[in-house]
């Protein structure tokens, strides 16, 4: 089980570096780690759990936040205007495509690897489409897929594949933001693309 312990934070060298890409099929060492930050995840959104090992709630986690330098991302969060979870992992997941309209979350980002209060506003696309190889674990199954995102999943995708480019929000964070939209929560449809 990952603890705080376990997330290395703001100036440990790892998070500085871009991560390496994942070989597929997955070994067993790879898919033991995003087992293990989907269940980090999970964790720390039950009350119960995060108190009795003082975990900080987190929607995301990438490999290099517990000092694993390689491509993958965990996202678990519930999109309130569709009503549906999104619970991925997902490996070497890349931007392909995104829009000229910019957003940003009102209150800020956090980030479970930076443990101070960080004022300012981060620049996110509006809509991102990432192309990435998604994991089952209940199935051990891994398959392609194309995302197409908007809204405030969108904006944890590109928080949790900036980690994995060596890049912390409070690199890119700006005191304000002009021509760029305040997002809540909304998103779209996961499209599965057969290899």
């Amino acid at each position: 089980m990952l603890t705080m312990k376990d997330i290395i934070r703001e100036g440990h060298p790892t998070l500085a570096l871009k991560a390496k890409d994942v070989e597929l099929p997955l070994n067993d060492d790879d898919k033991n780690t995003l087992k293990l930050m989907m269940e980090f995840l999970e964790n720390s959104q039950n009350p119960e759990i995060s108190e009795e090992y003082e975990l900080r709630p987190g929607v995301g986690l990438a490999a290099p936040q517990i000092n694993i330098s390689k491509r993958m991302i965990a996202v678990l969060t519930f999109d309130e205007k569709n009503e549906k979870l999104y619970k991925m992992l997902l490996i070497n997941p890349k931007i392909i495509s995104h829009s000229v309209q910019n957003s940003y979350l009102p209150g800020g980002e956090g980030c479970l690897s930076v443990d101070r209060e960080v004022e300012g506003l981060v620049p996110r696309h509006k809509k991102i489409k990432v192309r990435a190889h998604l994991y089952n674990p209940e199935t051990d199954e891994i398959k392609q897929v194309e995302i197409r995102i908007s809204g405030f999943v969108s904006i944890v995708l590109q928080h949790e594949i900036d980690h994995l480019n060596g890049v912390l929000f409070v690199d890119i964070v700006k005191d304000s933001l002009e021509d760029a939209e305040p997002v809540l929560f909304l998103g779209e449809e996961i499209e599965s693309e057969e290899e």
